[in-house]
């Protein structure tokens, strides 16, 4: 029997290569829409991606004040009210305070169907003793997220990203890793290469939507951190 035979009767020979887990699409073509764009995370994330050359739209209940925040991030950026902004976008970043998240999103549901949704907010309280992390009855924001929009694909991300070192342009890398979670690995990979469009980040894939709690916990440590040392710490994962 030939070498060419035996591909085609063993299964094993047949089998194509595992694919290269950094092999990431091209985004850059994609219209990034941020919700809560008028707050320092979502417009830390607009100013940079937008300075990256990505088209971003920013929103806000208030469509003046959307628009009164894209023209001072420049860079191409345009602002609108969140329905809008979720209409024109084909990938929507939620950057909203967590004490409004389930009635925004709910109320879009029809606006965000079909999109990709980058869930990116953190569920915390503070006391006397600092930060620390809430559980939703859902388990995560990122799985309240997915309740609330049946029709989206609903990933999780940039949750451990300073919003002082997001916003200062004479900044030109921010060295750090950006843990993605989501169910399709083609979703996760998109939002991987968004991460990956600014300068020192890399997108990691992190596990499933059920995994999103710690990771939006973990910034409660950060904030911790953050003070302690007088820093504005990330994440690096290492050995890959």
């Amino acid at each position: 029997m030939t070498s060419t035979d035996s591909a085609a009767t063993d299964p094993a020979a047949r089998k194509a290569p595992a694919k290269d887990p950094w092999d990431l699409p091209d985004v850059s073509g994609l219209v990034v829409g941020v919700l809560g764009g008028t707050g320092p995370q979502g417009k830390g994330l607009a100013y940079r991606l937008a300075r990256a050359g990505q088209k971003v739209i920013i929103g806000s209940r208030v469509a003046e004040r959307a628009v009164a925040a894209a023209d001072e991030l420049g860079n191409g950026v345009e602002g609108a009210d969140n329905a809008e902004t979720a209409r024109r976008s084909d990938i929507v970043i939620v950057a909203v305070p967590w004490d409004g998240h389930g009635k925004t999103l709910e109320s879009l549901r029809a606006e965000l169907a079909g999109k990709l949704v980058v869930d990116c907010v953190n569920p915390l309280g503070f006391d006397k003793q600092g930060a620390y992390a809430l559980k939703p009855e859902e388990g995560s924001a990122a799985q309240q997220a997915a309740a609330l929009l049946p029709d989206s694909r609903v990933t999780a991300a940039f949750h451990h990203l300073s919003a002082v070192l997001l916003e200062d342009p004479e900044i030109d890398r921010i060295d750090t890793d950006v843990m993605v979670l989501g169910e399709e690995r083609a979703d996760v990979e998109i939002v991987q290469a968004l991460a990956g469009r600014i300068p020192g980040m890399r997108g990691i894939f992190a596990g499933r939507l059920r995994n999103a709690h710690q990771v939006e916990s973990l910034v409660a440590n950060l904030i911790s951190v953050n003070r302690r040392y007088k820093a504005h710490a990330g994440l690096r994962v290492t050995d890959i």
